[in-house]
């Protein structure tokens, strides 16, 4: 079932009876001076104060073909010892363009009740609990802003990337996900192409500044 709602442009939008309103902010203020493609190095305080001063919570039917709005995503990428932790998602993922996808990123979208925490950092450390289950020890490692204007997913996200070192193999997925394991540098690049664009991106750019395998 859906309900017909107006948008901020006075246009109709469906909304699903299960949606959800998220944390947006748009396009033209989040990247003021170019849009950015990859991944680039930020000040994530200076982020943290633009997402704080211009959030917004709109519906996620609207933000997926909105294009004047970003969806914010904090994107997690797990490492242990020389391997990183791959995912598969469900053939039933709520994001359609994205199921039975590969991915390096542990991470979903922010609800208003979210951000009782107030950093991106809070927000990264939330992410990783609620979807995956681990034992033991990790530190966490800011990595930068992740952007891909080339498909209609990536036209709606932006996503803050970090790195968690883990000291433990015993990390497995929930149900959200579909599976995981602790992949090695060549078993990765054996699965690249079953990956999402945006881990793609993320392994390409750790194996080239951050990780020695």
């Amino acid at each position: 079932m859906q309900n017909q709602k107006e948008n901020l442009n006075n246009q109709k939008v469906f909304i699903k009876k299960e949606d959800e309103k998220i944390l947006v902010v748009k396009k033209n203020i989040l990247f003021q001076n170019e849009v950015i493609n990859g991944i680039e190095k930020i000040d994530f305080e200076k982020y943290q104060n633009l997402i704080e001063k211009n959030k917004e919570f709109i519906w996620r039917s609207q933000a997926e073909t909105d294009t004047n709005y970003k969806q914010i995503i904090p994107y997690i990428v797990y490492k242990f010892e020389d391997k990183l932790f791959v995912m598969q998602r469900r053939s039933t993922a709520s994001e359609v363009r994205l199921q039975n996808k590969l991915s390096l990123g542990i991470g979903g979208h922010i609800r208003e009740e979210d951000i009782q925490s107030k950093t991106i950092f809070d927000w990264a450390k939330r992410e990783f609990s609620e979807e995956i289950e681990f034992s033991g020890n990790f530190e966490i490692q800011p990595i930068g802003l992740l952007n891909d204007e080339s498909n209609s997913v990536g036209q709606v996200h932006t996503g803050f990337v970090f790195l968690i070192t883990g000291d433990s193999n015993k990390i497995k997925v929930k149900s959200e996900l579909k599976s995981g394991e602790l992949l090695n540098f060549n078993e990765c690049e054996s699965v690249y192409d079953q990956m999402e664009s945006w881990s793609q991106i993320a392994f390409d750019y750790l194996n080239k500044f951050y990780i020695k395998f």
